[in-house]
C-alpha cells in the first residue's frame, strides 16, 4: 500500500494546526462579509483562526475594522513566509539558476 502524503499542494513554511470540527460545517457558520474576505484571501485560513481574529477586532460592530485587521494579519504572515523562503537553501540556489 502506497505511503499517503498530506500537504502536497501547499508549500509553507508556516506552522500547520489540526482543525477541531469539520471546516464547511464551521465556514457555512461564519458572517457574510468575513465569508467573502476568506474566498478572496492569500493564505488558505481556517475559519475558526479567521473568526477568531474577525471576533478580536469587533466583526460583530464594525466589519470592515475587522477586514482590515485580517488584511494586516495575513500580510504579516506573507512577510513572514517570504523570509522562511528566502533563507532557505534551495530558495538561493533557484536564484542562482534564473539568472
Amino acid at each position: 500500500m502506497a505511503k499517503r502524503r498530506t500537504g502536497r499542494n501547499l508549500r509553507s513554511g508556516l506552522k500547520r494546526r489540526r482543525r477541531q470540527r469539520p471546516s464547511m460545517q464551521a465556514y457555512d457558520a461564519l458572517p457574510p462579509q468575513l465569508r467573502q474576505w476568506l474566498a478572496n484571501a492569500c493564505l488558505p485560513w481556517s475559519p475558526d483562526s479567521a473568526f477568531r481574529i474577525w471576533r478580536g477586532a469587533g466583526g460583530g460592530a464594525d466589519p470592515s475594522a475587522a477586514l482590515g485587521r485580517l488584511e494586516e494579519v495575513e500580510q504579516a504572515m506573507l512577510r513572514r513566509d517570504a523570509k522562511i523562503w528566502d533563507a532557505h537553501p534551495l530558495a538561493a540556489r533557484a536564484g542562482e539558476n534564473s539568472a
